[in-house]
């Protein structure tokens, strides 16, 4: 698309008057109006607000306010999209040289790579730079660093396209922004601010750890730990204070400099008290609040590890703003730090050490911020849709029983805030409404005694900081058993009260109300198993007081006890009105290693809790039952809570107890980076209906952009009242997969399916297989999953590695064959098909002679019927689609399908009546193409030349072609179903 006139004529006129322009006299205001706001409404975007848009909806916001240096400055525009920054513009006058001059663009670059925005502009209309704003800054920079195109305004309307298709607005909309965040994630010389924060603190951490330990020696680990994680919170909160106007700028810097700066510190931290009334600082005994810190302030710390510290929030070193740093990325960072523990050597030196749950998982991953929004608006959204006044809204309460940082509370903290906003103002959503009666309402609640809004600016009224920590007492309740998180929830969420406050605003409340900043939530926060309750210890015979560590370990708690949350569940409704968040995922296996009295406990009182559960299962069925009736339920959790066998009750509590309200599937989505396979559930606690509908959307990405497909309504009862849910496969309307599953005996009717060896039984045969040297009869061939093809053994054809060992040609000996269990030789020595344990289709071979030995990652199926019959099935393209799409949200890494006894046992076998000469017919061709196939792929891995295998690769195709269609026909599927299978599979 050419350059509207709009921007030729621009061009023509700043061409006319350069030199004006150039001279000092033009101020950057007049450039802004003359030439940048036209500019960029030229791209789509409302910059001077026509639209009349709330504050929280406006395109453009000017001067997003932020500190640098020692004055308050802002970013000159803030693009935004639904309130979302999408990138910042900072303008400067003509006079300036954008080209060279370092300290523009290492402002910009500081105001954008905080606020983890991928491109900004810096510009004077006489030039336009574009940065790539991944780069973490440095003061020493040339402007040129980060620069990914420089334009001079006589090239505008050759560069047209390019500017437009990456700043317009429709563009963004389509993707844009988020197409090049995804291309530049791994771009060399990239550093998101989450990831370099984390290593800041990380040395904090370590620095601090070490310098306490070794001046206080009789400090335990567990106050360590805590003494060091307090310290870096109430400096990180301070100095986002000063960034954010609140406190003085430069007092913390100007502390660290002084000799004792710790006891200095100290005095700072008392006066914090004072203003704040925040648990991160609370020194004094006060009435009806808990035991306050008696540590910290007695500690000795040296003063260079605070100096260097400090040091490193300050501009120019610091490339940190904390004025726009996002809460969900200050979440991120403290969910990975927590990961983390300091331990102390026999020394008393302190170590850092992984968590072992950490190290098991592959890491700690943040649930992405469009998560936690999506479970916010369907859970807190729906239930204020149904209030009318704020009075009614207080009542709602909202809990995160594993609330780590603390991203899901404020998410629905800041859904709250919105919606409180938008009563008290009169607004609906988007446009603001000017009527007299609206102007009467915003009159009424920012005025009186206890006004619920202050005015922030033209047509920007928000919520007081009194209104806020109201609504944060009255709705918002976490739980987590690590106290360390319980700390970051709390200070996420009073620095989300803080948000858009000053030092002035603060004051006034100090004066006026005679009150303190900040709530204490020390009631609404609590530290403790959300698992386990005070009934852990009845079994314990003799240990009533079981000693400190254990005690702290377990953590029991009671949710409906004293120092629980007594008054929500003393009602005739008792519960939450929502629960929601993203629970650990922990399988049993690991549960048996490090915590197997909690395992024991789970097992003993969760339906959920059977066979090798994970701990997901354990809080999905806890959380519905802290719903009140009616409440919602939220999880994020693997899409194996549909489909793994032993979610089967879990999954049974949602959608046969309750009612499954939806289904959002991330499972084709990079949502963490490991092979987590997601969903977003929503249940709600109430009995279902047979009209019960659960609506479900399959998330695809394109060009770094989430959307979802046509949402699909499904009967509840017809889609989820068997276990695994089909949904994680084809459910169109031409799928034949729920007939199948109808009309047909299931594998485990016909057939023993079993598992081809245990762990322990595993570790017994590697020691008996050796490398064959060919000169012995009467042994037994070794095959495992990396050796099985279709139809095809792959044994001496293929190297295979089983318990970290390699082979080409594993056997079991004669002589050695006599050590094998029992149970294994006999299996061993009978006729049978072997089936792979990880492959992206069903893989079976034949062991006609009783010879093949099985690896652990396979399973043997025993039965009266021809097996080459049964083998033809099994190899069929009908079912592995069948196998795909009910137990394909069991997926393993890569795509690789879980394949063992329990989801081979579901299959549905096509039997025959041999009393029925067409069946009887049927059934012989079925053999007769079998052989066929087996004898072509006996026959591949000996052909030596290219057109000798092109030949048989041409015979296989078409045997299996007709062994397909031959399927089909046993099964009497319709040509549109045979279509829906044609395209869905590929074999290739």
């Amino acid at each position: 698309m050419p350059a509207p006139k709009t921007i030729h004529e621009l061009v023509k006129h700043f061409d006319r008057n350069i030199e004006a322009y150039r001279s000092g006299r033009y101020k950057e205001s007049q450039l802004r109006q003359e030439f940048i706001n036209p500019f960029f409404e030229a791209f789509g975007w409302d910059v001077s607000n026509k639209n009349r848009y709330a504050e929280a909806y406006k395109d453009v916001i000017h001067e997003d306010s932020i500190r640098v240096a020692e004055g308050t400055k802002a970013p000159d525009y803030c693009f935004r999209i639904g309130g979302t920054r999408k990138f910042f513009l900072e303008a400067k006058k003509p006079s300036v040289d954008i080209k060279r001059d370092i300290h523009p663009a290492y402002q910009l670059r500081r105001y954008a790579w905080s606020s983890k925005l991928p491109l900004s502009i810096l510009t004077d209309f006489e030039e336009l730079a574009v940065y790539d704003c991944r780069i973490k800054p440095k003061k020493t920079d040339k402007a040129s660093i980060g620069r990914i195109k420089y334009i001079t305004y006589k090239d505008y309307i050759k560069e047209w396209e390019w500017i437009e298709g990456t700043f317009s607005r429709e563009e963004i909309l389509k993707g844009s922004f988020d197409k090049y965040a995804e291309s530049a994630k791994r771009k060399r010389g990239t550093a998101e601010v989450d990831a370099a924060f984390l290593n800041e603190i990380e040395s904090w951490r370590e620095m601090l750890a070490k310098n306490i330990a070794l001046r206080n020696k009789r400090l335990s680990i567990r106050n360590l730990n805590f003494a060091v994680q307090r310290i870096i919170d109430r400096i990180i909160f301070l100095r986002i204070c000063e960034d954010r106007g609140i406190e003085k700028y430069g007092r913390l810097r100007d502390i660290s400099k002084l000799a004792n700066n710790y006891k200095e510190l100290g005095v700072l931290f008392k006066h914090a008290d004072d203003k704040y009334n925040s648990g991160l600082f609370y020194f004094r005994k006060e009435k009806g609040r808990g035991r306050p810190d008696e540590i910290t302030l007695k500690l000795k710390v040296d003063d260079r590890p605070l100096m260097q510290i400090i040091k490193s929030l300050y501009y120019p070193d610091s490339p940190y703003e904390f004025s726009v740093l996002p809460a969900d990325i200050l979440g991120q960072v403290y969910e990975q730090f927590l990961g983390k523990v300091i331990r102390l050597t026999k020394s008393h030196r302190a170590i850092i050490d992984e968590k072992p749950e950490v190290k098991k998982a592959g890491g700690v991953y943040y649930t992405p911020t469009y998560i936690v929004d999506y479970i916010v608006e369907n859970t807190v959204g729906k239930l204020l849709e149904k209030c009318r006044i704020p009075n009614e809204a207080s009542k709602l309460k909202i809990l995160d029983p594993a609330c780590g940082s603390g991203s899901f509370l404020i998410g629905a903290f800041q859904y709250l805030i919105d919606w409180h906003q938008k009563y008290y103002t009169g607004q609906s959503r988007g446009k603001a409404c000017l009527a007299p009666t609206k102007k009467a309402k915003i009159k009424k609640y920012s005025t009186g005694k206890s006004p619920k809004l202050y005015q922030a600016g033209k047509d920007d009224w928000r919520l007081t900081t009194g209104e806020k920590k109201r609504i944060l007492l009255n709705n918002i309740y976490g739980v987590d058993i690590d106290p360390q998180a319980v700390e970051v929830t709390k200070l996420s969420l009073l620095l989300k009260v803080l948000e858009g406050e000053n030092e002035n605003t603060l004051q006034t409340q100090l004066l006026l109300f005679h009150e303190r900043a900040l709530p204490d939530l020390s009631s609404n926060i609590k530290c403790g198993n959300s698992l386990i309750g005070t009934d852990f210890y009845d079994s314990k015979q003799g240990e009533l007081f079981p000693d400190e560590e254990e005690r702290m370990r377990i953590n029991a708690f009671d949710w409906d006890g004293k120092l629980g949350f007594p008054d929500i569940f003393k009602d005739g409704n008792p519960g939450f009105d929502a629960v929601i968040g993203n629970p650990p995922y922990i399988d049993s296996e690991w549960m048996s290693k490090y915590h197997p009295d909690t395992r024991s406990y789970c097992s003993s009182r969760y339906l959920s809790a059977s066979g090798n559960w994970d701990i997901f299962c354990v809080f999905a069925e806890k959380a519905i039952d802290l719903c009140r009736k009616k409440g919602f339920s939220s999880f994020i959790v693997p899409n194996k809570i549909g489909s793994a066998p032993y979610a089967k009750s879990v999954s049974g509590i949602l959608s046969i107890r309750n009612i499954l309200q939806s289904i959002r599937d991330f499972s084709s989505v990079p949502v963490f980076p490991v092979s987590v396979y997601p969903i977003v559930y929503v249940a709600k606690r109430e009995k279902p209906n047979s009209k019960s509908l659960v609506k479900y959307e399959k998330m695809n990405m394109e060009n770094g952009k989430i959307y979802p497909d046509k949402a699909k309504m499904l009967n509840l009862h017809k889609y989820f009242s068997k276990h695994p849910w089909p949904v994680f496969g084809d459910i169109s309307e031409n799928s034949p997969v729920e007939r199948l599953r109808n009309e047909y005996p299931l594998l485990q009717d016909v057939a023993s399916v079993l598992g081809a060896a245990t762990v322990s039984e595993a570790y017994e045969i590697k020691e008996l297989i050796s490398e064959s040297t060919g000169t012995k009869k009467g042994g037994m061939v070794f095959i495992n999953s990396g050796t099985i093809d279709r139809y095809l053994p792959l044994w001496g054809i293929k190297n295979t590695r089983y318990l970290k060992k390699k082979f080409n040609r594993p056997v079991v000996s004669i002589t050695k064959k006599k050590r094998l269990p029992w149970k294994r030789r006999e299996q061993a020595e009978t006729r049978k098909l072997i089936v792979a344990g990880m492959t992206k289709i069903l893989e079976c071979i034949i062991d006609e002679k009783g010879n093949i030995l099985a690896g652990k990652s396979t399973s043997i199926i025993f039965s009266d019927m021809e097996l080459k019959y049964l083998l033809g099935l099994l190899n069929s393209r009908l079912i592995s689609y069948f196998f795909i799409n009910v137990h394909g949200g069991n997926k393993l890494a890569g795509g690789y399908l879980r394949i063992g006894p329990p989801q081979l046992r579901t299959i549905p076998i096509r039997t025959v009546d041999f009393t029925n000469k067409k069946d009887k017919e049927k059934h012989d061709r079925m053999v007769k193409l079998v052989e066929a196939m087996l004898d072509l792929n006996r026959k591949l891995p000996k052909a030596k030349t290219a057109h000798q295998k092109e030949v048989l690769h041409r015979q296989i195709d078409a045997t299996d072609g007709r062994i397909d269609k031959l399927v089909y026909e046993l099964y009497g599927l319709t040509k549109k179903e045979i279509k829906t299978v044609e395209e869905a599979t590929n074999k290739g």
